[in-house]
């Protein structure tokens, strides 16, 4: 039942975003009663919530995994983008409102975002330490990072099966992750 008012949560999301979801668009789309859904949830925020926390920790697993398989940075790169499009396409409807929401501090899309990006920062920097890469900045992951937010919403807006939009984003997505992550020392050098 739980799961069940979390994917109907999901579907008002997608439908309204955080501000036009209530109890009431809820129960009607999970044709559950009222008595039923207050024994699992206090209010239409906290199945929100627990969306909100699957979506991240999909993100963070993911892309953990991607970025750990290999020692090869050019693979670990493929991967964590191919990982992060995934994601971004596994999201469907709720990646219009979720995006839609990232920056606006009154939405609880919001402070999911920070406290994800955090986790996505740390885990990427201790990679790059682990290849024996210099550490990047902190803003530079940041600039990284919203790239791929950007580009990952443009693909999945193409929807599932739009190859040529998904080899589109993973182009540029590969292009923006060298040009802010390479250092003077991966640019090749002539030789007089």
């Amino acid at each position: 039942m739980r799961s069940r008012i979390v994917a109907a949560t999901a579907e008002v999301f997608a439908e309204h975003g955080s501000n036009g979801l209530s109890v009431a668009l809820i129960l009607e789309r999970s044709g559950i009663a009222r008595p039923t859904f207050y024994r699992y949830f206090a209010n239409a925020q906290e199945p929100l919530q627990v969306l909100l926390d699957e979506s991240d920790r999909a993100l963070v697993d993911g892309l953990r995994v991607a970025i750990e398989v290999t020692d090869n940075e050019t693979d670990m790169w493929i991967a964590g983008i191919d990982a992060y499009l995934q994601w971004a396409s596994d999201r469907g409807p709720t990646l219009r409102p979720l995006y839609a929401e990232l920056h606006d501090p009154s939405s609880p899309v919001s402070a999911h975002r920070e406290h994800t990006l955090d986790l996505l920062r740390s885990r990427l920097a201790a990679r790059l330490s682990d290849l024996g890469r210099t550490t990047p900045q902190p803003i530079d992951l940041d600039v990284l990072l919203n790239v791929f937010e950007y580009i990952g919403f443009r693909v999945a807006l193409a929807g599932p099966g739009d190859e040529a939009g998904t080899a589109w984003g993973r182009a540029r997505m590969a292009r923006v992750a060298l040009a802010i992550l390479n250092t003077p020392e991966d640019l090749p050098r002539e030789t007089a």
